[in-house]
């Protein structure tokens, strides 16, 4: 599965993204993140996620409209491509 968010604030690294799937989503890890800048003022990540469709669907739900960083997140899931 595939874990789409997007208005992260600008600079986040790779890093910090991979410590806000590893604390909100209970036994997920990033295996990669594909960023989309677009014109820059709502960067966006999709990220391949291990672990099951259930634990990547809470996950969505638990980031949708948190705060991180000052910026309300926006977040929805995918199958892999």
């Amino acid at each position: 599965m595939k874990l789409w968010i997007a208005n992260i604030a600008p600079g986040t690294t790779d890093d910090e993204i991979k410590a806000l799937v590893k604390k909100y989503g209970t036994g997920l890890e990033c295996i990669s993140i594909q960023r989309e800048d677009g014109n820059g003022s709502r960067p966006a990540a999709g990220i391949e996620c291990s672990g099951t469709r259930i634990a990547v669907g809470n996950l969505s739900l638990r980031l949708n409209g948190m705060y991180w960083k000052g910026r309300p997140l926006t977040s929805t899931t995918s199958m892999s491509s």
